[in-house]
């Protein structure tokens, strides 16, 4: 059989969570519509597993969004993604348009030229690209000389994904599978519960509240016919704990409802979910409150 690993990398809001959830056909890691919503390396595990000659187990790994960071929970992310240059068999990087000399690729592809590993290009979205804009954007980035092949596709929709699954497949070299055949995630439940709350929250907050919050896990008990949890959403200013309670609690009523009624699907079982929002002034910026938090900075 084949194996492999391979990195998804790309600016923030291309669709590399998307795309790893439609080669995995089951969700994963999250989606939501604001930028930088991945913030750890998450590996989601395809595997194909028959007994016949195309057998194969590749571990993708969704990573945070390459940007210019401000912060050190930015700096944490860029750098999460791109200390998975090296890590891995090959390099798929989603771009939604543009050209190579746009700024937002121009530091990508001169990382990029710097390693030896295999790489393709996934030009993301082309539903909402015009023919031309398409057009330009496949063959600038082509002539960069970068990549073995240039697929256009939409991860939402799977346009294509099966191409590029089987290109990925046949970069790949013989090997052992790395995980067993039933596991798609190398993640544990709470993490998943974490980040689902995390995403049920980016979906009904505004715009000026996402990027300052986080969520922990403070208990996690399984009863025979119930899961109860208890989590709380940490936010940098005072003014945001009002923002995400509500007007009489209801946009955080809002939040835990969604969040519960999908870690049901996931975990099989009941859940009692238990949220609260506390203030933690520049978290995102403490060294301290980011490992913590699950945000490792070294």
């Amino acid at each position: 059989m084949k194996s492999g690993f391979v990195s998804l990398i790309g600016r923030p809001n291309v669709g590399k969570s998307t795309l790893l959830n439609t080669l995995l056909g089951q969700k994963i890691s999250i989606v939501t519509n604001k930028p930088q919503t991945t913030r750890n390396v998450i590996r989601g595990v395809y595997n194909r597993i028959d007994g016949k000659a195309d057998d194969c187990q590749i571990v993708f790994i969704d990573t945070p969004g390459i940007h210019k960071p401000r912060t050190k929970l930015g700096e944490s992310m860029t750098q999460a993604a791109l200390n998975t240059f090296r890590e891995v068999d090959l390099i798929l990087l989603l771009v939604d348009g543009g050209l190579p000399d746009d700024p937002a690729h121009r530091y990508v592809l001169d990382q990029l030229a710097k390693v030896e590993t295999p790489k393709l290009l996934a030009i993301n979205k082309i539903d909402l690209l015009d023919p031309e804009s398409f057009r330009s954007t496949y063959e600038a980035f082509r002539e960069t000389g970068l990549f073995i092949d240039v697929f256009g596709l939409s991860a939402l929709s799977g346009k294509n994904v099966p191409a590029l699954l089987k290109t990925i497949v046949d970069q790949m070299e013989e090997g052992p599978p790395y995980f067993p055949e039933s596991m798609i995630t190398d993640h544990p439940e709470r993490f998943l519960v974490r980040e689902i709350i995390r995403e049920k929250a980016l979906r009904f907050l505004e715009e000026e509240v996402p990027h300052g919050i986080a969520v922990e896990i403070e208990s996690y008990e399984e009863e025979p016919h119930i899961t109860k949890i208890g989590a709380v959403i940490y936010c940098e200013k005072k003014s945001h704990k009002g923002i995400i309670i509500g007007k009489r609690g209801k946009k955080l009523k809002g939040i835990g409802k969604s969040a519960r009624e999908e870690i049901e699907a996931l975990l099989g079982v009941n859940v009692y979910l238990s949220l609260w929002v506390k203030v933690r002034e520049n978290w995102r910026d403490s060294r301290f409150a980011l490992r913590n938090l699950g945000y490792h900075n070294e």
